[in-house]
This record gives C-alpha cells, structure tokens and sequence, in this order.
C-alpha cells in the first residue's frame, strides 16, 4: 500500500522544527506564547491547500480540520492529535535541523557546540537506528521532536488518505494543541468543535512503542514565610524565609523519591523552580505516581517535612497547596479495550512487534481521556526529548504515518465496540 507513496514527513518535520514554538510556564495568557500561532496558521493553511476545507485555527490557538468518511456504514469518529509548543527545559529559538544520512552508530558531535556529543552509551535505541537517517538539532537547542515530528506525521497521513481515496476510513478529526509542556494544552479546547468518539496523541517515542498509562500528576507549592528586619539590626529578629526554602529542599531525600533515581512505575517528588525574599520564600513542586491514591501520601510528606524544617526556625510558618495536573489514562482506558487494541493491531499491520511502555509523564491524551474522549498515545520516534540531544528517525515518523492510517482502515473495518 505505501510501496509507491512519496513520504512527506521528513521535509514536513524540518519545515516545522525551525518554527520558535517555545511554551512558558510563567504566562498568565492562552496560549501561554504568542509564537505558538505561527505553526498553527502554518497548519491551517497546509491542510486547505490539501483539500481540508474546515481546517481552521481558533482564537485559543487549536486547530481543527475533518477529513470526511469514504464510507457508507457508520464509523465511530477518530481524533488524531498532536501538540505544536516546545518545551522551556532548553531554548527552542533558532532550531537548525541536520539530518544525518545512514547513520553508521558513531558519535554525533553537534557542530554548533562541539562538546554535545550524541552517543550511544548515552542513547542505546541509537543501536536499533543504524542505517536509518536521524535528524538532530545543531547543539545549542532542542529540536523539537517533542511534539513536531506528531504534527508531521499525522499532516502526512492526512496527505496520504487524501491522495489515496481507494483506502477506506470513517471520518477523522485533526486536532493541533498549544501549551501541552506546560500541563494547559486542553484547558480551552471546545470539545464540542471537536466532535470525536475516540482519540489517539501521537507523541510516543521508540517504533512500535504504544502507551496506555501515565503518570498521575499534582502541582504543589510550598510557601514560607519569615520575618523581615534590616539587616544591619536584624539580631534576634530576622527569620529568613529564603535559608527554611534551602533548608527545605537540602532535606529532601538524596537517594530516592526523585526523578534522577527512580524508574520504572516508581513515583517522585521533585522542584522545578524557587523564589523569594526574606519575608516569604516559594518552592514549586510537580509531585508523580502511576498510582493516583500516592499522590496524597506524597503531599503529606511534603508537608510533614516543611513542619520539621519550620520547627527549627522559630517564629515561622508556612502553608502548602496542591492543585490536580492529570490523572492515569489507565483508569480511563480499561473501560474502553477496543480503543487499545485497534491501535496494537495497527502496529503489527505496519510490520512491528508492539512496545507497551507505561509513560513516566503525561500527554494530552491523560486529560482527554478523562473529559470524555478515550486517548492512548502512539509512537512518533522522538527521543530524549527537552535537551539539546533531542533526536528522530525519519523511518520511525514514516511508520507512525503506516499504523495511523492501518488505525483509520480498522475502524472503518470493524463492526462498532
């Protein structure tokens, strides 16, 4: 079936990366960055250009685009979605994809800072990657493979189904998300607009790879806060809110409950960014577990150990807050079997064995599955992603653009779940 298709994804993909997508954190708007828009508009006008009428881009910065069933039965409708932001963990400005051709297994030295050096001690599923191309940034940022080689394929796929009306597929939804690295990407989303039965994100890493539980996630903050005085008079009365956030953290366990040692389904607690004064001190947490009734032994903790730390400083105090961030898709999931495994059946019909890989993390996927559109996440190929290494195999994107549309035939195929 794809013997004589011309993939578009590489091209796709590079014409993507060099777009500054880069999401903030620290934004108070939707999106988060501006920035994000030029690849949406970019998207809108590609999907007209390839027949896509509808496609539009709304004021949130989501866009939406249908490619109509070629069926007569009833199919339920598919979502096939992506996110166009970037993540903040290293610059997204400036992106100069390389592709390297063949690539034979020896280091890759980044050109534009010599001393990032890809190798496969450091990344082994490079191994499995020889004699394919693999695209890489030039050494000073990411390459945003993280979402963009998502947004390539399915844009490819689109292509595909529509230069190939013999292939058979109920109707299929398009959907494009700003702010997804942030924890936003569907806070805004019209799912009405949308219209979908059932989703798929595609922003999976290794080939094959197919992923039906994440991470349940809270963000917390824990606020302390001193007492001021000036500091050329400050003998027995300044309390320091800064030195109980140092202490704080200083006393977070060293050899476990942390993303650099666990693994696995293993939960963690682990701050990501402080700030303060003398008078009040904040340290900001995201807080995991693939086990979502963790989540509030995990605050507990978190509280337990700043009233320790405050009983050391007299006259202090300090609250903490935890807001919900998304929940196991798993939980979702398990009432919707059909959902998972038509996409394994799609995986093995493009010639792969299937990977099952819980994420230690969370997608679009996670929130839509619970706000009613069950959403398991599939492969695109992009790996280590939100560092200057962040690499992608051409091949790997070209045989997530096989198994999405193997994924829209067996719909069309199968009686309704």
């Amino acid at each position: 079936m794809f013997s004589g298709y011309s993939f578009t994804v590489e091209e796709r993909f590079i014409r993507y990366a060099r777009i500054d997508t880069q999401s903030d954190p620290h934004s108070t708007t939707f999106p988060s960055t501006d920035k994000q828009k030029d690849l949406s508009r970019l998207l809108v006008t590609e999907l007209r250009d390839l027949g896509l009428e509808d496609a539009l881009m709304d004021d949130n910065g989501y866009v939406y685009a249908t490619i109509p069933s070629n069926v007569p039965h009833q199919v339920p409708v598919i979502c096939f979605c992506a996110h166009v932001d970037t993540s903040s963990d290293s610059s997204g400005s400036g992106v100069k994809p390389i592709v390297h051709r063949n690539y034979n297994g020896d280091p890759i030295i980044l050109p534009d800072d010599e001393t990032q050096v890809i190798r496969t001690d450091d990344h082994p599923y490079l191994l499995e990657k020889i004699g394919e191309d693999i695209i890489t940034a030039s050494g000073t940022t990411l390459l945003g493979a993280d979402d963009k080689a998502g947004v390539a394929v399915i844009m490819d796929m689109a292509r595909f189904l529509v230069t190939n009306p013999d292939v058979k597929h109920g109707k299929i939804r398009l959907l494009f998300t700003p702010d997804e690295e942030i924890g936003r990407g569907v806070d805004k989303l019209d799912m009405k607009e949308l219209g979908a039965d059932y989703g798929y994100t595609l922003d999976g890493s290794e080939r094959g790879s197919l992923e039906d539980e994440t991470f349940s996630a809270d963000g917390a903050t824990v606020s302390f806060y001193g007492i001021s005085a000036h500091p050329g008079y400050a003998k027995d009365k300044l309390v320091n809110a800064v030195k109980l956030a140092a202490a704080f953290v200083d006393a977070l366990p060293e050899g476990a409950f942390s993303p650099e040692t666990t693994s696995g389904t293993e939960g963690f607690v682990h701050p990501v960014h402080m700030e303060g004064t003398a008078e009040k001190a904040t340290v900001d947490f995201i807080v995991r577990d693939f086990d979502t009734m963790k989540l509030k032994d995990h605050a507990r903790f978190l509280r337990n150990l700043a009233e320790e730390v405050v009983g050391d400083f007299p006259g202090a105090r300090f609250d903490i807050s935890v807001r919900e961030q998304y929940r196991n898709m798993k939980e979702v999931l398990d009432q919707y079997p059909t959902v998972v495994n038509y996409a394994e059946e799609a995986i093995r019909r493009a010639g792969m064995e299937v990977r099952k890989i819980p994420v230690r993390g969370g997608t679009d996927g996670s929130r839509l599955s619970f706000m009613g559109l069950p959403c398991p996440n599939i492969f695109t190929g992009e790996m280590a992603f939100h560092s200057r290494h962040e690499y992608v195999s051409v091949q790997d994107m070209q045989k997530a653009v096989e198994t999405i549309v193997h994924l829209a035939m067996i719909w069309a195929e199968k009686p309704l779940p």
